[in-house]
């Protein structure tokens, strides 16, 4: 036993274990414990003032905890200062020098890491071959576009070859199209690489799209730690289901519980519904059912065979590329949001159309009310 706990640890790059931090009487972080495998890709997400930049600045070192310990591959590090804990970081607005060319500001995280001056010219040649911005070490960051300021920024916190790479939403400056490619290129580096890395950012897509796991954080605390598609498909709350991507939510009460992990609710606007719980619902028990807008087709006509299937009216219908996006009003005046994908052949609903809404008893997930 105690040779898998030391197996387990070594495999351990970060560690925060009961971490707290105020400001004044606002509590932006309580009691936080987390820890990240190495190698691993984990995302901090959350909105404004969960407290996910105030743990990213912890584990950084520019601030300091009020309570708890901060381990960096099971050494402590909660006192120690920030350019003494090998960590790399990006900022949300790079905070590269402008005074400096591009070599100077990689060359700058090498003196304070007292490299020698003989090895800064190989270093740096390397770091700037990994984000492909060779031959423009004499380039001033105003010679740069965005996308190259955010890869000489990623280029100086990689030159210093870090325990662990912290990313404060390091994208969030770039056009649509950049970012999509910079979420790509920036995966790709992290797994060539193998470095631990922790991205902060409240963008749902970014990490979905990028993370090993998510760490999604609501008041300070971590309501939800697992992988991306766990995460999305089963919400442990109606705050993840309303925060990552979108949902339908319909309240009600626990009538029935039909064995296997499913329920039957009451929906107070008088109809049915029935779906997947997570074990614990209890009969009378207040609830949400909460289903995704892709995961509802639209119909013509009824499906008699399927318990969650609904009459409606179309009250909008707007094309977004991709897909449509319909306005449903169900039984009770309770809207109901459809995705539909705009394939060839797929049946085109107008406004005023009466249609029915159907999906999947496995595609329902209840919720117990907060």
């Amino acid at each position: 036993m105690r040779e898998l706990e030391k197996a387990e640890t070594t495999h351990v790059d970060l560690e925060l274990s009961g971490v707290r931090k105020s400001f004044g009487h606002t509590v932006a972080v309580e009691n936080l414990s987390l820890k990240v495998m190495k190698g691993e890709f984990l995302f901090l997400l959350g909105p404004s003032g969960c407290g996910k930049t105030t743990t990213l600045r912890m584990i950084a070192g520019f601030t300091q905890p009020d309570k708890g310990k901060i381990f960096i591959r099971g050494k402590e590090v909660s006192r120690i200062p920030a350019h003494k804990r090998g960590l790399g970081m990006v900022f949300q607005d790079y905070a590269l020098f402008p005074h400096m060319t591009v070599f100077d500001n990689l060359a700058f995280g090498l003196r304070m890491g007292k490299v020698k001056k003989i090895e800064w010219k190989d270093k740096v040649a390397r770091a700037l071959e990994l984000v492909q911005l060779e031959k423009m070490e004499h380039r001033y960051p105003k010679q740069l576009s965005g996308g190259q300021q955010q890869r000489v920024a990623l280029a100086r916190a990689l030159v210093i070859e870090p325990t662990v790479l912290l990313l404060d939403e390091p994208l969030s400056n770039l056009d649509l199209k950049l970012r999509q490619l910079m979420r790509v290129e920036l995966r790709q580096l992290q797994e060539r690489l193998g470095i631990t890395t922790i991205f902060v950012t409240h963008d749902q897509e970014e990490s979905l799209s990028m993370g090993d796991r998510i760490a999604v954080m609501e008041a300070g605390h971590i309501n939800q730690l697992g992988g991306p598609k766990d995460i999305y498909e089963c919400p442990q709350s109606r705050f993840i289901a309303d925060f990552i991507g979108e949902s339908n939510f319909f309240r009600g009460r626990v009538a029935e519980l039909t064995g296997s992990g499913k329920a039957v609710v009451n929906i107070d606007e008088g109809f049915k519904l029935t779906g997947n719980t997570h074990g614990g619902t209890e009969l009378g028990q207040k609830v949400s059912v909460a289903v995704r807008p892709e995961k509802i087709l639209l119909l013509e006509h009824s499906a008699p065979e399927n318990p969650n299937c609904l009459p409606g009216s179309v009250l909008t219908a707007v094309f977004i590329g991709s897909y449509t996006r319909f306005q449903v009003s169900l039984p009770g005046d309770v809207l109901c949001v459809v995705q539909q994908q705009n394939t060839r052949g797929a049946r085109s609903f107008q406004r005023h159309d009466q249609v029915h809404v159907a999906w999947a008893v496995e595609d329902n997930l209840i919720i117990p009310d907060e």
